[in-house]
């Protein structure tokens, strides 16, 4: 008497799961909008600062940059007003100190 038994076999991929059936790539879900990215050198830094309503203090862009405040104020006047002809006002505000600002052209 011969008896056979049925033995699972892998298929041709190798596994012996059973294959399924593959509808296309699933799709993706939509992505919510990036925030604006943080300036990326030290200088844009400086101007997306001074471009606030509020302006901001010597002691805000060493804080943001991590220069010595003579660093500072060296960019201010040389770069930004001399070298990139940017138009920098500053003021005295109380409780606060000297404040810059660029102007804008509005």
């Amino acid at each position: 008497m011969s008896t056979t038994a049925e033995t699972s076999a892998p298929s041709a991929t190798g596994t012996s799961a059973p294959a399924t059936e593959q509808t296309g790539p699933k799709p993706r879900k939509p992505r919510a909008p990036k925030p604006p990215a943080a300036p990326k050198t030290k200088q844009a830094q400086l101007v997306a600062l001074m471009l606030r309503r509020q302006g901001a203090t010597i002691h805000e862009m060493t804080s943001a940059t991590g220069w010595q405040p003579h660093s500072v104020r060296g960019a201010i006047s040389g770069t930004l007003k001399k070298k990139l002809g940017l138009g920098v006002t500053s003021e005295t505000v109380t409780g606060r100190g000297r404040v810059y600002r660029l102007q804008t052209g509005a």
